[in-house]
C-alpha cells in the first residue's frame, strides 16, 4: 500500500489540492483506512494518466469524467475478450490447438 505521501512523490507534477480534488471526484479511488487514504500501483499509474490527459491532450474538467469512464469500459472490455478467448482456447479439442 502507497501513502498519500508518496503518491505526490511518485507522481512529478502532482499537488496535495489535485490529489484530493480527484478523489472527491471519484476519479482516483483509494482505500481508507482509519482516518488516511492509502493507494496501490494503480492508483498511482491512474493518477499519471489523469495528469497526462489534463497537461498534455488539454482534457478539461467537464470532460475528464467522460473520457475516465470511456477507458475503464475499454480496458474492462479488454479484460473480458480476455477471458472469453482463454475460454475458448481450453474448449478447443487438443488436435486443433
Amino acid at each position: 500500500m502507497i501513502s498519500f505521501e508518496a503518491v505526490l512523490l511518485r507522481v512529478s507534477g502532482l499537488d496535495e489540492a489535485r490529489l484530493n480534488a480527484w478523489i472527491a471526484e471519484g476519479w482516483v479511488r483509494p482505500q481508507r483506512e482509519g482516518d488516511r487514504f492509502v493507494f496501490q500501483d494503480i492508483d498511482v499509474a491512474r493518477c499519471r494518466l489523469i495528469l497526462e490527459l489534463h497537461e498534455e491532450l488539454e482534457v478539461n474538467e467537464a470532460a475528464m469524467p467522460v473520457v475516465l469512464n470511456l477507458l475503464d469500459q475499454l480496458h474492462q472490455t479488454r479484460h473480458q475478450l480476455r477471458r472469453v478467448a482463454e475460454a475458448l482456447e481450453k474448449a478447443r479439442p487438443p488436435h486443433d490447438r
